[in-house]
């Protein structure tokens, strides 16, 4: 089991001329999640489809590629979720992408539940061969059977409860609330698999730990939420900057940590002495983006797209 916050590099301070150190590493992947891939491994012959849930405000970071060599064999659907999270711009420029990659995708918000019907749809389109292979062999109403994957906190309980219209499966804000398989019968045409959410054993890039850590699919005992907390201010800093006015009242100045300081003691984050309690500061950062409360933002723009 590996459970890693270390280390401060610059990184961000040269693109956003702000002081301080700003990146951290992050590995986690804890035991259960070594069972979940062999569990996933022996069940995928089993399944037509992969449905590979991802957020859409880190759609590269959120892939697992350990489910990209799963799914291979297998019809593939990309869903986008967390959408109203999300740039819509940028949210439609990863489809776009994708579709030039020849992947289907859709983007949902699985919460309200917007998009996640036409989701049928795109289950038919990536499964239609496999289907004409059926009615040529006289074989009716068999269902299409779908695994449906992702990493942890991604959403993909909430996703199924509502492709559903029903609860079927145990939702939390917390990543691993999923941990053994579960099938649903969704309807006659498609039964679902749902797993539980998964890592992978090691980010390679920093910045994908990083990408995962503000979205709150790593555990909380392998980061440290004020040096998270200075790790996104760094990253807004650099192309958000309206939103410390329009959210806190603050203009933007000073070093990273001054600015968290600034953030909690426009949120009365005072404790003894006066002085700021910057580790609650830090959580309501971290809870202000997660929900949505700075607004729209996707932390990953889509690859541009090459004219052949």
């Amino acid at each position: 089991m590996v459970y890693t916050a270390v280390g401060w590099q610059d990184r961000f301070c040269q693109l956003t001329g702000i002081q301080g150190d700003a990146q951290m590493i992050v590995q986690w992947y804890p035991g259960h999640m070594m069972k979940a891939m062999r569990m996933m491994q022996e069940n995928i012959r089993l399944v037509d489809l992969v449905i590979e849930l991802t957020d859409a405000r880190v759609p590269q970071s959120s892939r697992n590629p350990d489910i990209g060599e799963l799914s291979r064999g297998k019809s593939h659907i990309i869903v986008l979720n967390k959408c109203d999270l999300a740039s819509e711009n940028e949210t439609k420029n990863w489809q776009a992408y994708y579709e030039k990659q020849g992947i289907l995708s859709a983007a949902v918000n699985a919460r309200a539940g917007n998009g996640v019907r036409a989701v049928q749809d795109t289950i038919r389109e990536a499964c239609s061969a496999k289907i004409e292979r059926d009615r040529r062999r006289g074989i009716l109403n068999r269902p299409v059977r779908a695994m449906v994957a992702g990493i942890p906190n991604v959403g993909k309980s909430t996703f199924i409860n509502a492709l559903a219209g029903k609860a079927c499966t145990k939702t939390g804000s917390l990543p691993g609330v999923t941990r053994g398989k579960q099938w649903i019968h969704l309807n006659k045409n498609v039964e679902l698999l749902d797993t539980p959410g998964i890592l992978w054993p090691k980010f390679e890039d920093p910045v994908t730990g990083r990408n995962l850590a503000f979205i709150g699919s790593v555990g909380n005992n392998a980061i440290d939420d004020e040096e998270l907390a200075l790790e996104l201010i760094s990253y807004l800093c650099g192309s958000h900057q309206e939103i410390f006015n329009k959210r806190y009242g603050i203009s933007q100045s000073g070093t990273q940590t001054q600015l968290l300081e600034d953030i909690g003691r426009s949120r009365g984050c005072i404790i003894q002495g006066g002085c700021i309690d910057t580790a609650k500061a830090a959580r309501i950062l971290l809870d202000d983006f997660r929900l949505g409360r700075l607004g729209r933002i996707t932390l990953e723009e889509a690859p541009a797209q090459i004219e052949s």
